[in-house]
């Protein structure tokens, strides 16, 4: 926390440096306009709000300037969604507003005059009316931008790049300002890849586990947009100290009936999506389905290992080669509806059933072990599986009120996740060949309430505040077989590797926090959460570990200041925490490679993390950049610790005892001019890493720098095509025993529309000139030295059509409130790596 203060001086130096300083010269009221109006320097400005009959939000709307004097479009712009909008830099000249949206009647307002004396015409709330008429198609001319800065997150529209068509959701974070995913789809935030994902606002039981298996169940096709909220406020959950990923699924909200087909194959995977969505008057009904299959998917392996005595003598040294092939099967499904009583009370609700399948193989898996005893090889077949079924079960109530953003919402969610994680070790080419098989089954089951209130206190200020209690039940029952020979498996004894594990944790948090718009353009942001923690854990039998309870105060600050030419500086200060997740808690043994087990730790108790960001934006229609310097202190961290069992097996845990400091700095801005729109960011952290332990046969500290940057192009050839092209670079990763190397990626595609804009069909290829990647990672201590090549085949080429057919009228529906469980540390796909990616 020290080290956190006093880097405060360096991001208020540099705040200095960012915010520009500009002469003023007065301005004049326009003439003949009795609406609200503030000048402005330099451009006119008008904006206003979008509402329905109803006094409900019109998200997206479309905004047009057109002259006044032969109705030729100026500018334009997309309402937010809360039907927000705004036009500025408007030239000399008289103008109208023209604002449509799909199912309603086109509303025009003016004229307006600009004299060049910076006024700003503010209309307040405009209602647009509904259409009877029916859309035989539904064809939305503005688009949004790809990534847009809003006050409190980063978003990523994704339903604007077709790179990622045929892919999951790791494919689309690698797009995702500030994200970094590595080849085997582990995530990191700024460096830090304990980070909480959201699918829809809602936490889900299947990113407790393996976040890298999660992504892949989750098809790109299938996602609207992703949100990055680095600094979040008191109203979501105290976890993810590196940040909050929410991933907003596509829907359906539009009167009318849809049908929609989204389909592509391709040389290593293949996918099938089916949506259906009807909404008449007060009810929506959706109805929606998508399976993926992955196939062709071959690689190798090659480690080694060498092992020491604490003296620093060489006790073994072992080398290990194996080809592999993989495959996976996923299906996400989905079920909602929602009715509206009127326009105080709305209810909704759904369900999602998700099913997982992975399988590896390793055949003829080469192990060569040399030490005292002499050297030896061992050929082994290999297949380790993971398969899963998750079901989340969701329903809400919004209570409205005639004061305009006063609610009252009562949100529940019941979420399930049944996973199976197998290995199987057969020994080949021996006379009395030994077989090995670990069989664990785990469940976790998460029940939430929550019950929040939110009270605007006039036009530039809100108060919001909200309980919630968290109750999960965790269960891992784990069993060791082996046999010799042809004999038939039988138990291995032993607590240590036959067992069952229970743990229940429940999670009370009660929250305040305010918005205010001050003088001189500034908006703060300030809230405090608490959360108080219960935990019971205990083996088959066996008496209640000994793990207490906590208590957690958790402030947030969040500052804005508007400045002149669309420029907005921003700073924000949050304290989070880090519940370790079933990944780093579960006590089976994992022995895939016996030379290299980890098993998990009960006892680990939660990290914290400070974080102060401050950033700086401009944005305007063709052109945006921001640039962002950010300090991170970590406290209690979790890491892993290695030891020698014997003179070749190495055996890794968790404990809470390492701190983490980074410092980093992140840019991204994108420029559309004509047909071709280009954007590109950079994330660079210089990171320091310690374990705090004296022993020096244990003590460990890294440090580096490391850094991403990512490009995407788009060229539109004409009306009906469009090619895209996308590009990613990681540098060297530092780890706290060793490194990671870096790597890249890249995929192009080209799209063509059909001409009733109702699907497309398209060519995709990822990796076409190196279709091999090497994935390699070093972890060196007194003890050990391992180094670790994954060689990939990332070569693709796909084919992708999507049609929809269906008739569309009348009135998006109410948003829907969330669930944000925000409160488990996630964790890499590979807990053998150490370092960075146990965080």
């Amino acid at each position: 926390m020290k080290k956190l203060i006093k880097s405060v001086t360096f991001l208020i130096i540099l705040s200095g440096t960012l915010s520009p300083v500009y002469s003023q010269r007065p301005s004049g009221p326009p003439s003949g306009y009795q609406g609200k109006k503030a000048p402005e320097v330099g451009y006119g400005k008008i904006s206003g709000v979008v509402l329905d009959s109803d006094k409900e939000p019109v998200p997206y709307a479309t905004v047009r300037l057109l002259s006044a004097k032969d109705g030729k479009l100026i500018n334009g712009t997309i309402a937010d969604d809360d039907g927000k909008w705004v036009i500025k830099n408007i030239p000399e000249g008289d103008f109208t507003i023209d604002i449509s949206f799909i199912g309603y009647e086109t509303i025009t307002k003016g004229p307006f005059t600009i004299t060049g004396k910076g006024e700003s015409y503010n209309l307040d709330n405009i209602v647009i009316t509904s259409s009877a008429t029916e859309l035989e198609q539904v064809v939305v001319e503005g688009e949004r931008e790809l990534i847009e800065d809003k006050v409190d997150r980063i978003v990523y529209n994704a339903e604007q790049d077709n790179t990622t068509a045929g892919g999951d959701a790791s494919d689309v974070l690698r797009r995702v300002p500030l994200l970094s995913v590595d080849l085997e789809g582990n995530v990191s935030l700024r460096g830090s890849s304990n980070i909480t994902v959201l699918i829809d606002g809602k936490p889900s039981t299947i990113t407790a586990g393996n976040l890298a298996d999660a992504l892949k169940q989750i098809p790109a096709d299938e996602i609207k947009s992703v949100e990055v909220i680095t600094s979040p406020s008191a109203r979501y959950d105290a976890e993810g100290t590196g940040g909050i990923i929410n991933i907003i699924t596509k829907k359906n909200n539009l009167q009318g009936g849809t049908l929609s087909i989204n389909t592509g194959v391709g040389y290593r995977g293949s996918n099938l999506g089916l949506n259906a969505g009807y909404r008449t008057g007060k009810l929506g009904l959706s109805l929606g389905g998508n399976g993926y299959a992955g196939y062709n998917i071959i690689g190798s392996l090659d480690n080694s290992q060498i092992v020491r005595d604490t003296d620093g003598t060489e006790l073994s040294q072992t080398n290990q080669f194996a080809e592999t092939v993989s495959s996976r099967i996923s299906g996400r499904y989905n079920f909602g509806w929602d009715y509206t009583f009127n326009k105080y009370h709305f209810v909704g609700g759904g369900v999602n059933y998700r099913i997982f399948d992975s399988r590896n193989d390793q055949d003829d898996r080469i192990t060569e072990l040399i030490d005292n005893s002499g050297s030896r090889s061992i050929a082994e077949d290999v297949f380790t599986l993971t398969n899963s079924n998750s079901v989340d079960l969701n329903f809400n109530y919004i209570r409205s009120f005639e004061k305009k953003g006063k609610e009252i919402s009562l949100i529940s969610l019941y979420s399930q996740d049944n996973r199976n994680n197998d290995f199987t070790i057969d020994e080949v080419n021996e006379t009395n060949p030994i077989g090995t098989k670990n069989e664990n089954r785990s469940i976790n089951k998460e029940f939430t309430i929550q019950l929040d209130y939110v009270e605007p206190m006039g036009d530039k200020a809100k108060f919001e505040t909200g309980v919630k209690n968290i109750s999960r039940t965790v269960s891992s029952d784990f069993l060791l077989l082996r046999r010799e020979g042809s004999d038939p498996y039988s138990e291995v004894a032993g607590a240590s590797v036959n067992n069952s594990f229970r743990y229940v944790q429940n999670v009370s948090a009660g929250f305040v926090s305010g918005l205010m718009e001050l003088p001189s353009n500034y908006t703060v942001q300030a809230g405090v959460r608490y959360e108080y923690t219960t935990i019971r854990a205990n083996f088959a039998g066996g008496e209640d570990l000994q793990i207490g309870d906590y208590g957690s105060f958790v402030p947030s600050l969040n500052m804005s200041k508007k400045l002149k030419n669309n420029l907005t500086l921003k700073l924000g200060y949050s304290r989070r925490l880090a519940r370790p997740s079933l990944q780093f808690l579960n006590p089976n043994i994992n022995a895939a490679n016996p030379l290299n087990i980890s098993q998990g730790n009960p006892d680990l108790l939660p990290e914290f993390t400070d974080q102060i960001e401050i950033s700086l934006s401009k944005f305007k229609r063709t052109f945006s950049l921001n640039v962002s310097a950010f300090v991170r202190s970590t406290n209690g961290s979790i890491q892993s610790v290695r030891e020698t069992i014997g003179q070749d097996t190495v055996y890794t845990s968790f404990q809470n005892i390492g701190e983490e400091d980074a410092y980093g700095i992140n840019a991204f801005g994108s420029i559309r001019k004509g047909k071709v729109t280009f954007n590109g960011g950079i994330d660079a952290f210089y990171s320091v890493l310690t374990n705090n332990i004296d022993d020096p046969i244990f003590n460990a500290e890294n440090e580096g720098f490391v850094f991403n940057t990512r490009v995407f192009g788009s060229y539109k050839l004409s009306e009906m095509w469009t090619i895209q092209l996308f590009g990613f670079y990681r540098s060297s990763r530092v780890q706290l025993q060793g490194f990671s190397n870096p790597f890249y990626i890249y995929s192009l595609s080209i799209n063509r529309n059909f001409k009733n804009k109702k699907g497309s069909i398209g060519l995709g290829a990822n990796n076409f000139l190196n279709p091999r990647s090497n994935l390699e990672s070093e972890v060196t201590t007194p003890l050990l030295v391992q180094r670790s090549t994954r060689e990939l085949q990332l070569l693709n080429f796909r084919i992708n059509f999507s049609y929809r057919i269906g008739k569309l009228t009348q009135r998006a529906s109410k948003k829907v409130k969330k669930v944000s469980n925000d409160d488990l540390k996630q964790g890499s796909s590979n807990n053998n790596d150490g370092g960075e990616d146990s965080r």
